[in-house]
């Protein structure tokens, strides 16, 4: 094969063009979801019966979730006859687990049910969900788009089992429906710093953002 004059068979923008054409198409997840996140998480908590407030979005350990909570209300009501507020300084929580400060601390005022992450794509719902399998149950809630991939068929779901996780999708009218149940038969572990931590951080947020919580019963 002639070479045109001026250009060699190595010439490196030739190179580069043909790496460029080899690139596969990146993933586009699917457009804006139909509703509000706290209100897909709500859908989601009845449809995997957990009873409790859906509090708002809230980042915990760099993950954005949806807590579910149920108050304890005669712990609640001898933390407020006792001053004894909300306590969000992870720091502060972490002294509570030490055997000579364990007597000080308050009683936690909520039970976390679950944590939800609503998400476009299964990687970010996945990756958001994960961390707290280790305290509680967890679910995922995806565009039913999302659902119709071979991506989603073959990645998502291996790995959603292996965690336990439960898989929800909603479609265009912001119907909820259950794709995977999650494993209702996991063991959780005792509580620890940082499962206190949460439970102090839902307890504040459920005082603070009633207004724009959704209880589930």
């Amino acid at each position: 094969m002639q070479v045109p004059q001026g250009r060699t068979s190595s010439d490196p923008s030739q190179a580069v063009g043909a790496r460029t054409r080899r690139r596969p198409a990146p993933v586009i997840p699917p457009g804006p979801l139909p509703t509000e996140g706290v209100e897909l998480a709500a859908a989601a908590a009845r449809q995997l019966d957990w009873t409790g407030v859906v509090l708002p979005e809230t980042t915990l350990f760099g993950r954005r979730v949806h807590l579910v909570a149920r108050p304890r209300t005669d712990v609640h009501a001898e933390r407020i006859a006792t001053g004894a507020g909300p306590v969000t300084d992870k720091a502060t929580v972490a002294t509570w687990t030490w055997p000579e400060l364990e007597h000080t601390a308050p009683a936690a005022a909520v039970d976390v049910v679950g944590a939800v992450a609503v998400a476009r794509h299964w990687r970010t719902a996945l990756a958001n969900a994960v961390p707290f399998t280790r305290y509680f149950p967890a679910a995922v809630v995806l565009p039913s788009a999302a659902m119709m991939t071979h991506d989603y068929v073959n990645n998502c779901l291996p790995r959603a089992r292996a965690y336990g996780i439960a898989v929800l999708s909603v479609d265009e009218a912001a119907a909820v429906s259950r794709d995977l149940s999650g494993d209702a038969g996991r063991v959780i572990p005792a509580d620890d710093a940082n499962s206190r931590w949460i439970e102090e951080v839902a307890y504040d947020q459920l005082l603070t953002t009633a207004d724009v919580s959704a209880c589930v019963e």
